[in-house]
């Protein structure tokens, strides 16, 4: 009996483990590929690449992120990353083919490599997207060759700061032309024994802007250099030098903050987060702006700011369109600019701005009708060294004018050649 009822239990365990094992091989591959799916780290998080300050990141996310997260159920991964090493990373990746990120921010002044490199998606089929309400001439800025690869997202543009309170102890009025600009640099000096006034000269990217904004505005091409609209720009800045602040050689885009706040400078121009900066967190209500001063041809500042970009074989490519169109939407940059002070992309994203932020940003979209993009060249960093030097020489070491600019054109003119003319 206890032999028949031992037989009758292994048979039925023998059959129990054969009818798992068929459930089993009949199931495997459903299995294995949900197993695969739910282990895949990349699942449900969108990596987002800028080059953000303390300040900003916090502002992302805690005010920006979050909506998005809510409204498609995925996790927005940060991931710091300065302009400067944008190309680098992307090409390692994109080399690697193992591309990592899904959506980058970027400087609108180093674009054209990655799109020579062909390290970003070609966006023209979404252009669409882009709001009705965006300053029309941001467009552009994202444009190679008849093909969209980046979409407006924070235009910049700098605007001029000045200490109305030693303006008007002086009987000055902010300057509105170069003859203008010499008389209040003259001024300041004779009053106070020293240069008030700051342009930046620090050899670097800051006073390539503003060589940038006086060649163009007396008619010339920095890109050429010694052209008549060059030459009169570098021999205005010879002259106006021995009047300047001594802070002007270590001027760069943080530096006039703290010369408006201790009174080292009355008259900068600088990015529109000064207002932030000095007025807002420093108390300084005395610094005001307006959109600054024209040349002998016309008004011309650099646009800056960044745009957006979705690198080549972004592994989720569709979740990173939907977020390229929540950073251009409405409520997206009326946060930056009301939170951040950071001028919009869109001309209806004002309401929400703070009364005393008004005046700033009247000054910003002044500015921004005579801001002109520099020149996408994949030799930027030629034409960047060459006018730097020209600026070293001339206002600096006090050069001869024409002949120096005669041979920084050469260099230019070379790394052109070299670079095939791109």
């Amino acid at each position: 009996m206890k032999r028949n009822l031992f037989k009758a239990v292994c048979l039925a365990l023998v059959a129990i483990l054969f009818l798992a094992s068929l459930t089993g091989c009949g199931s495997t591959g459903t299995t294995d590929s949900s197993d695969k799916k739910e282990a895949d780290p990349r699942k449900g998080v969108l990596k987002v690449a800028m080059g953000l300050g303390e300040e900003e990141w916090k502002v992302m996310k805690e005010n920006v992120f979050p909506e998005f997260e809510k409204k498609y159920g995925v996790k927005v991964e940060p991931i710091q990353m300065e302009a400067g090493d944008t190309v680098k990373k992307l090409e390692a990746m994109h080399q690697a083919g193992q591309m990592d990120i899904d959506l980058i921010t970027q400087d609108n002044m180093q674009l054209a490599q990655l799109v020579d490199k062909g390290l970003v998606e070609d966006l023209t089929s979404y252009k669409d997207m882009i709001p009705d309400a965006v300053i029309p001439s941001l467009i552009p800025v994202g444009e190679f060759n008849g093909k969209l690869y980046f979409m407006p997202y924070r235009p910049n543009v700098e605007i001029a700061f000045y200490n109305e309170k030693k303006f008007n102890e002086y009987g000055l009025k902010p300057p509105t032309n170069w003859d203008e600009l010499l008389q209040v640099a003259k001024t300041f000096k004779e009053k106070e024994g020293i240069g008030k006034v700051v342009v930046k000269m620090n050899l670097g990217p800051d006073s390539t802007c503003h060589m940038f904004d006086f060649i163009r505005s007396a008619g010339g091409d920095p890109t050429v250099l010694n052209d008549e609209g060059s030459i009169r720009a570098f021999t205005f800045l010879k002259e106006i030098y021995p009047y300047l602040s001594p802070e002007s050689k270590k001027a760069d885009w943080n530096t006039p903050n703290q010369y408006l706040a201790t009174e080292s400078a009355y008259l900068v121009q600088n990015w529109p987060f000064t207002s932030v900066v000095v007025v807002k967190d420093g108390g300084k209500k005395e610094i005001k702006a307006y959109h600054g001063w024209a040349g002998p041809v016309k008004e011309s500042h650099v646009l800056g700011g960044e745009v957006i970009g979705i690198p080549k074989g972004a592994p989720n490519k569709e979740m990173a369109v939907k977020f390229m169109e929540f950073l251009m939407s409405k409520e997206v940059q009326e946060i930056l600019t009301s939170k951040l002070g950071w001028p919009s992309m869109r001309t209806d994203a004002y309401g929400k701005v703070e009364e005393w932020q008004k005046p700033y940003f009247e000054a910003v979209s002044e500015a921004l009708k005579h801001a002109e993009p520099r020149p996408n060249l994949t030799y930027w960093a030629d034409v960047d060294k060459a006018i730097n030097g020209a600026l070293r020489e001339i206002v600096l070491e006090g050069k001869e004018v024409k002949p120096t600019l005669d041979k920084y054109h050469e260099m230019i003119e070379k790394a052109k050649q070299a670079a095939g003319g791109k």
